[in-house]
């Protein structure tokens, strides 16, 4: 396995809509154990694709391993099929933009629909934290960033920050 670069906003490949994955070898096998060592490592619950300059719709989360339990999970051409109306409101941070926490509502619950690392079909209805970070790793594969989420005074008081990082 190999920790992968990440891409850091604003870099323009994070914007990009990502292909389809389609048929499943080892190039994506490797690629998915690639995404996870770099989640340990950078460290992170999630990461997409295009975070790691590979515009395609993969993305790996493990949502519990900060607590001691690893739950390590890889999704390829993910759909979202269903979400709850209950919304979770919380703090998201994110690889591409490091150091700028940002306070996010989401669905509570969600059901994706993916292909796992045999090719197979699944569905699922996530909760709590999986369901958190799948959403956000799917914005990624979509070219959104947990910055559009903000609302207009988060989106001022963030400004500074931002304009850095454009400039860097």
């Amino acid at each position: 396995m190999a920790v992968l670069p990440i891409l850091r906003f604003p870099d323009p490949r994070l914007r990009r809509v990502a292909l389809p994955v389609g048929a499943v070898d080892d190039r994506i096998r490797q690629l998915a154990a690639d995404m996870l060592e770099t989640i340990y490592t950078a460290p992170g619950r999630g990461l997409a694709g295009p975070q790691v300059g590979v515009l395609r719709r993969i993305f790996v989360i493990d949502a519990t391993w900060k607590e001691g339990t690893p739950t390590p999970r890889v999704f390829l051409d993910p759909e979202l099929i269903d979400a709850s109306e209950t919304l979770h409101a919380g703090t998201e941070g994110c690889l591409s933009i490091p150091g700028l926490p940002v306070t996010v509502s989401r669905p509570a619950e969600v059901t994706l629909r993916w292909t796992d690392l045999d090719g197979a079909p699944r569905s699922e209805r996530l909760t709590g934290a999986e369901a958190i970070c799948a959403q956000h790793e799917l914005d990624h594969l979509n070219g959104r960033l947990i910055i559009d989420l903000m609302d207009a005074d988060a989106r001022a008081a963030a400004a500074p920050a931002l304009a850095a990082m454009e400039r860097a």
